[in-house]
């Protein structure tokens, strides 16, 4: 009866081991998987950071290109207005003077308001190009307290397995001190 006793003791152990070992190890394993997912968040966030500096730099671009497309659209007025002149001294008509400044001031004032239209519309989609660069980091930013909170769960899991570990072997401890010793029995 005693070596059954002490096979059951010793059966009961190794099973307590074995289920003590996987729950510090599915522990472990929850900390890693929290830690991998922190890692991939910083890397998302690292690709969402490095989209909302192309970003910028595009938005500058577009800025920088309707500034330029307005200046020469300004060339481009200055020669149709040169070249009005040279029509109206053709037909022996005072460029300065009545209609021919009349029609030299129109088309300076609509030359002038494309320019300015080719400004407005780089600056929008320039903005646009901002909002999205914003977007960017916000996610940047998202996706890392999404790797800071996977982490945190991943440590919580492990510390939580510790606890059930911990709790099989009190367990476990007490089923065989009242095995062995007849511990919490009521005396007959």
């Amino acid at each position: 009866m005693a070596a059954f006793t002490a096979l059951a003791i010793g059966l009961a152990l190794a099973g307590t081991a074995t289920s003590i070992y996987g729950q510090v190890k599915a522990g472990k394993a929850a900390k890693k998987q929290g830690e991998a997912e922190q890692r991939s968040a910083e890397s998302q966030a690292e690709l969402s950071d490095y989209n909302a500096a192309v970003a910028d730099v595009q938005a500058r671009d577009t800025e920088l290109r309707g500034e330029l497309d307005a200046q020469r659209f300004r060339s481009r007025t200055r020669v149709l207005v040169g070249e009005q002149r040279t029509g109206f001294a053709a037909g022996n008509v005072d460029v300065g003077f009545g209609s021919a400044v009349d029609v030299q001031a129109d088309a300076t004032f609509l030359g002038e308001l494309d320019a300015l239209q080719v400004v407005s519309n780089s600056q929008r989609e320039a903005w646009g190009i901002r909002v999205e660069a914003e977007d960017y980091r916000k996610r940047a930013e998202i996706q890392r307290k999404e790797g800071v909170n996977a982490a945190a769960a991943g440590k919580a899991r492990q510390t939580a397995a510790y606890w059930g570990a911990a709790g099989t072997a009190v367990s476990a401890g007490g089923s065989l001190l009242e095995q062995k010793y007849g511990w919490g029995k009521a005396k007959k």
